[in-house]
């Protein structure tokens, strides 16, 4: 197996390549409106530190959110492409088992997930202490995350720290390496490769006003 991966559900990018065995190569970029423009470099800078080449790759691996329209776009459409032109087997998991997979092993409890949603909202999912998803995701104010009283680790923890009684000092991020991980040990919870956006774009199409 050799595994590319990477996750644009948030302003951070991240690439990485995993060899079975493995993460052997990593590649990050931050731009909230950039993933267009930064995943691409990251991919080829990844493969390079690799020392391998888009055709040594069997599969490829991507976060499907929830998270921002533009950056799940990117992200999903060019799993597919690499899927469908390299001959690849193609994996989508959810942006939140990733950062909780990372984030697991310094918890005892159930805790929460939560990413930048904007709008003032987060993006979460409830966990168990062993990673696995129990609830969500879905979007929803922090404040009504933070009813639950449960520990929070992610960007939208550290966001709205005012809000949440315990806010754990953990990945802020999904890593491309932590999703690289999963896929390989089998351990993903694998789901359709279609972008979890959770609400519509914020961005529509204009309908001309039809004139008498």
């Amino acid at each position: 197996m050799l595994l590319l991966a990477f996750d644009t559900a948030t302003p951070a990018i991240s690439v990485a390549v995993h060899d079975g065995s493995s993460v052997v190569a990593e590649a990050t970029g931050e731009g909230a409106m950039a993933h267009g423009e930064l995943l691409a470099p990251a991919i080829r800078t990844a493969l390079q530190r690799a020392g391998a080449a888009p055709s040594d790759l069997t599969d490829v691996a991507v976060g499907v959110g929830p998270g921002p329209f533009t950056g799940l776009r990117v992200g999903v459409v060019t799993a597919l492409s690499l899927g469908q032109t390299l001959g690849l087997t193609t994996h989508g998991v959810c942006s939140l088992d990733i950062l909780a997979a990372e984030a697991a092993a310094d918890f005892d409890e159930e805790f929460v997930v939560a990413t930048d949603a904007r709008r003032k909202e987060v993006y979460w999912g409830r966990f168990t202490p062993e990673g696995v998803r129990v609830t969500g995701p879905d979007v929803d104010y922090p404040e009504t995350v933070a009813a639950l009283g449960m520990p929070v680790v992610g960007r939208g923890g550290t966001l709205y720290a005012d809000r949440f009684a315990t806010v754990h000092d953990g990945p802020l991020d999904p890593s491309a390496a932590a999703l690289a991980r999963l896929v390989a040990g089998g351990t993903a919870a694998e789901v359709p490769l279609e972008p979890l956006y959770l609400r519509r774009p914020d961005a529509t199409p204009q309908v001309a006003t039809k004139r008498a």
